[in-house]
């Protein structure tokens, strides 16, 4: 069996935690990169917590720079709500450098949620 580790990078989007409010991360840098997937690690609700998620993408690490990922460069679909206890993948294929994650509130109290994005397709790999 081959070993998957060396040929990808992971970088933690959202720690995990407890959110109250809308987050959004820091950008990632897909230099070096052709393709990325996030992660979506979801825990308990509270109050009825409504929760949604996406990817944003830009060229630059400007906050108003990123826009909502086109559904074309996307590989399957998150969900209207996130759920408790849950995991969701989708993929990005687009071309842009910094992708980053939104989890944001629609409604109720909270969600304990982390998101990681894993990055594929290596211009060099092993990947350290």
């Amino acid at each position: 069996m081959r070993d998957l580790a060396p040929n990808i990078g992971v970088v933690q989007a959202v720690a995990p935690a407890v959110l109250s409010a809308t987050d959004t991360s820091s950008a990632i840098d897909l230099l070096g990169f052709d393709s990325a997937a996030v992660i979506i690690n979801t825990g308990a609700i509270v109050s009825s917590g409504d929760f949604t998620a996406k990817l944003q993408e830009s060229d630059t690490t400007t906050s108003g720079d990123f826009a909502d990922v086109a559904a074309a460069h996307l590989i399957g679909t998150l969900p209207a709500t996130l759920e408790a206890a849950s995991v969701y993948k989708q993929g990005y294929i687009g071309n842009k450098r910094y992708i980053r994650t939104v989890i944001t509130k629609n409604g109720g109290t909270s969600i304990a949620a982390g998101a990681v994005i894993v990055k594929g397709h290596p211009a060099e790999a092993p990947v350290a």
